[in-house]
């Protein structure tokens, strides 16, 4: 379970570079209207982005919390760019919480698969019931323009896609304009199957 501590403030929406992206008029009284609509569709591209690449695009903390260990000396950190792990916490059933020394644990650091990597020939592993508790940074940077420039602009035409579109219901599920997908394209993670190699 990934769960999002932080969330990306108001601030950092890059609304005057989306109204400009949308050609929108300036100069009026009532400019600033629109801004919690532009916004919500900015966060809404945010989250599709990510979710198609895997990575974090702003800046934000996450707790990753698991009930077993896949592997003894390893854990897969499901999304990048991961900057810093802040804690490792080992949960009791009864929600007890014990914080492993950072001693035992190191970060390895990847564009597409950042792991928790342990010293030692394994990590501890949590107990029936309980949880190994991971909290970490992900993220490019915490400000719009510490963001690769072609996922900006994959941002940008989506939300513009999402705002043209804003009444039409018609649209086929998962629907992602041709421009869009061409700039994510290159941030995706490949899977390595029995079947190949698959984005």
């Amino acid at each position: 379970m990934l769960i999002e501590e932080t969330n990306i403030p108001d601030a950092v929406l890059p609304l005057a570079a989306f109204k400009a992206h949308l050609r929108m008029g300036t100069g009026f009284s009532d400019t600033s209207l629109q801004d919690a609509v532009l916004g919500s569709f900015l966060r809404a591209a945010l989250a599709a982005v990510e979710g198609r690449t895997g990575k974090v695009l702003i800046e934000r903390e996450f707790t990753l919390s698991l009930s077993e260990l896949k592997q003894q000396d390893t854990v897969m950190l499901p999304v990048a760019p991961v900057t810093v792990v802040d804690k490792v916490v080992l949960v009791a059933r009864g929600g007890s919480e014990q914080v492993l020394d950072v001693g035992l644990y190191w970060l390895e650091r990847d564009n597409h698969t950042p792991r928790l990597r342990s010293t030692a020939a394994s990590l501890p592993e949590p107990e029936a019931g309980g949880a190994f508790s991971v909290r970490f940074l992900a993220g490019y940077g915490p400000e719009w323009d510490d963001i690769p420039a072609d996922l900006q602009q994959a941002v940008m035409m989506l939300a513009a896609h999402y705002y043209e579109y804003r009444h039409d219901t018609a649209l086929g599920g998962g629907c992602m304009p041709f421009g869009v997908t061409s700039l994510i394209e290159r941030f995706r993670t490949l899977r390595l199957g029995a079947i190949g190699a698959q984005p």
